[in-house]
């Protein structure tokens, strides 16, 4: 594929000039504005994931316009940090309106995070500048435009994925907003049992990537015949058929797989991964709409066991789940009414109950050391407690990274240093039906939700998420999460359900459509019948090892012979 600006005299004596534009001044503007309407293909847009691949290829032809490493990643980290600051501006109402900490604090806390975040994709775009074969060999960088070429779509779609893959792992990972949530209502959305939300975003990148490349041999043949360019042969003659022919080719191929992986998207979410396995469950999911503000006052904890005493007692059925801290005390110190009750109505009704508390080990002098965030299971007819702690711990929130104390000690919120879970721990029986349990943010690692699953003795059928978002407010952070338990649904081709404290309380089967919901910031419960399923998915079986394998691999190949691929074209 020709370059759009060549350092050498084409025949016919037509002069092309050896410098490359200097990038106009809205490219930067475009590329944040570009990230900013990336945001708008989450939820609760709803069918995002088709507007995400418009957006995407806008991405993709504004880095296409960069002539250095240096300002591809400029351009990636523009459009990084206009898709943080809008999509998660949201931690800014934990911080100022719950922490009491000062807006402008506040605001320049949101504000350095997501300049963070958005080290990644400028990181993502910067290797795709190299690895693409733009001359990262020589001292001074090529003047030229990066020309959308095969081995540079496949390496954006590599640096794409291993950049979303490292945001989402280092310093504990942050991977809220991953490129492949939208593609749950989208096209792509089949292949999230095969390669997870990471490997969608892959395939994601790569569709955009040789759309534009479409596009581009479509504006250069236009522009070459427009101005009568011609290679010296008659364009009725034989070169002349050829050539029009190569060019045919050119903007076909590519076009015609971007096609294709969009269509094998569409088919394989047809495919059932997963089978039915046992007899279907009853369950009630419990909303309690406990404010934040009062959730940990004394009056505020009595009131919310009172409710959710009353709640649980209601109505049997085969499983109940409160949300994550729903009793806001320590297991050691549950008021022994509570106790008595919910046991009682659970030996009678015989209904399975799993509620959030905090866990603490008591040692022998009396002293309570390694508290946890757990949810603990009342089994009808036995004396055993199920019990689950928390594996992955919310930085800021239930850890402390070092150095950072002076931060945590700036917001008057109930945080410190959270004991850590096994990453596998056992599921909760429910009628023969194995349930594993994920508290909040857990539900964003795929990875850890798939090894829960494939490394268990006993295998999970269904998986419930607790949470307790109040600290967001009314915002899109409950949308967004939502999206999240829908993807995992998908990946592991078995059942979610979310018990929240105000919403979004939710029901969603083994296809990752919601079946059932409440309406957030109310008191209630959501009966539901949910079938749980048997077998592993193929990102079940191989987590994100299969994305990152071939993203290495693609990006070695393209870091080693790009720039000669670069030149042959």
């Amino acid at each position: 594929m020709a370059d759009p600006i060549s350092s050498r005299r084409p025949p016919g004596g037509l002069s092309v000039p050896a410098v490359g534009r200097a990038l106009p001044r809205w490219h930067y503007p475009a590329a944040l504005l570009a990230g900013a309407a990336n945001t708008l293909s989450f939820a609760p847009t709803p069918h995002g994931g088709w507007l995400q691949l418009l957006v995407f290829a806008w991405f993709f032809a504004q880095l296409t316009r960069t002539a250095s490493w240096r300002s591809a990643a400029a351009t990636g980290g523009a459009f990084g940090f206009g898709n943080f600051i809008t999509g998660i501006w949201w931690l800014f109402i934990s911080m100022h309106v719950y922490g009491e900490m000062a807006a402008p604090l506040a605001g320049a806390a949101l504000v350095l995070f997501a300049l963070y975040l958005s080290l990644y994709p400028a990181f993502s775009a910067g290797l795709w500048s190299f690895c693409a074969g733009h001359a990262w060999h020589r001292r001074e960088p090529d003047p030229r435009p990066f020309t959308p070429t095969w081995h540079g779509a496949f390496a954006f779609a590599s640096a794409w994925a291993l950049g979303e893959w490292l945001r989402g792992t280092v310093f504990t990972g942050f991977p809220w907003l991953a490129s492949g949530y939208p593609q749950v209502d989208g096209p792509l959305a089949g292949f999230a049992p095969v390669v997870g939300v990471y490997g969608i975003g892959w395939v994601l990148a790569l569709v955009a990537a040789l759309a534009v490349q479409a596009l581009a041999a479509a504006r250069r043949a236009n522009g070459g015949a427009s101005n009568g360019v011609s290679n010296g042969s008659s364009p009725n003659g034989p070169r002349g058929a050829a050539a029009a022919g190569n060019t045919r080719t050119r903007i076909a191929a590519p076009a015609g797989v971007a096609i294709a992986l969009v269509a094998a998207g569409l088919g394989l979410s047809q495919v059932a991964w997963t089978v039915p396995a046992n007899a279907p469950l009853t369950v009630r999911l419990l909303q309690g709409n406990v404010k934040q503000d009062v959730k940990f006052e004394q009056a505020g904890i009595d009131a919310a066991i009172a409710m959710y005493q009353q709640m649980i007692t209601s109505k049997p059925a085969d499983l109940i789940v409160t949300p994550e801290t729903a009793i806001a005390v320590m297991i050691q110190e549950l008021p022994e009414p509570f106790a008595r009750a919910v046991r009682a109505f659970s030996d009678r009704t015989g209904t399975a109950l799993l509620f959030g508390a905090i866990g603490a080990t008591v040692t022998q002098d009396g002293q309570y050391t390694d508290y946890t965030n757990s949810l603990y299971g009342v089994t009808p007819g036995s004396t055993d407690i199920y019990h689950y702690d928390k594996h992955h711990l919310v930085p800021f929130g239930e850890f402390i990274p070092w150095g950072f104390r002076w931060f945590v000690n700036l917001m008057k919120m109930p945080l410190g240093d959270f004991a850590r879970g096994a990453l596998v721990q056992k599921p909760f029986l429910v009628r023969n039906q194995p349930v594993m349990a994920d508290i909040c943010y857990e539900d964003l690692f795929g990875e850890e939700i798939a090894a829960s699953i494939r490394d268990n003795p006993l295998t999970p059928g269904v998986l419930v998420n607790t949470t307790n978002l109040a600290w967001f407010g009314d915002t899109i952070a409950l949308d967004q999460h939502l999206q999240i338990a829908r993807m995992r649904a998908l990946e592991t081709g078995r059942p979610m359900l979310r018990a929240t404290n105000t919403g979004m309380t939710a029901a969603i089967d083994a296809r990752g459509r919601v079946i059932g919901r409440l309406k957030p910031f109310t008191i209630g419960s959501l009966d539901v019948r949910i079938e749980g399923t048997t077998g592993l998915t193929p990102y079940v079986t191989s987590g994100n090892n299969a994305v990152l394998a071939a993203a290495l691999v693609l990006l070695a190949f393209g870091f080693t012979f790009g720039p000669g691929l670069r030149r042959r074209g």
